[in-house]
């Protein structure tokens, strides 16, 4: 049977159908992804609670914790960042054959830059909460946690990106003055200036 012998009301039908079960779908993964990411932020959060005051009772204390996660988050985000996970195949045809290991990496380095922020920010008093319960008051060292890591994330980062700045600026220079020295050769023409 041709679309032309349906009858009618057939095509209206299988279209509802596929709406109907499109929404269904859309529905489901609202569903379990809401489910997932509260069990998600939840376990996070009390995997949190759990383990800061183990961490920060070890030597170096609140100071030092609040340092190593400043540096973990910025060696999250330059591993996110870094040109050399995103990049395809060097021939240029898209497939490259660990481009599922990169994705992967990228994603590992996206989740070590954000998770320092939710470690600390888990152990901060809670919003509508009485001092007195367990799970949502303040957990001690947190605040110099936070303060030496906003402080790691500012000035390193800032040090990288002025380092990174000046050696690309160093590179340009570099190219400059070679494409300057090709020209006075007559190297430097185009094919066309040549003839």
């Amino acid at each position: 049977m041709t679309g032309r012998e349906r009858p009618v009301g057939e095509g209206a039908d299988r279209g509802r159908r596929l709406r109907v079960r499109d929404g269904v779908g859309l529905v489901l993964f609202l569903v379990v992804g809401a489910a997932v990411l509260v069990g998600v932020f939840g376990g996070a959060r009390w995997a949190a609670r759990e383990s800061a005051p183990v961490l920060y009772d070890l030597p170096g204390g609140s100071w030092g914790v609040g340092g190593v996660l400043g540096l973990v988050t910025l060696l999250g985000w330059g591993g996110a960042a870094s040109g050399r996970l995103a990049s395809p195949a060097a021939n240029g045809s898209g497939k490259a054959p660990g481009a599922v290991l990169r994705r992967l990496a990228r994603g590992v380095c996206a989740v070590a830059a954000v998770a320092p922020v939710v470690f600390l920010i888990s152990g901060l008093q809670g919003k509508n909460c009485r001092m007195y319960e367990q799970d949502c008051s303040y957990i001690p060292g947190t605040g110099p946690a936070l303060l030496v890591y906003v402080g790691c994330v500012a000035v390193v980062g800032w040090l990288t990106y002025r380092r990174r700045r000046a050696v690309l600026e160093e590179r340009r220079a570099h190219e400059r003055e070679r494409l300057r020295k090709l020209r006075r050769r007559g190297e430097g023409k185009s094919r066309a200036a040549r003839r």
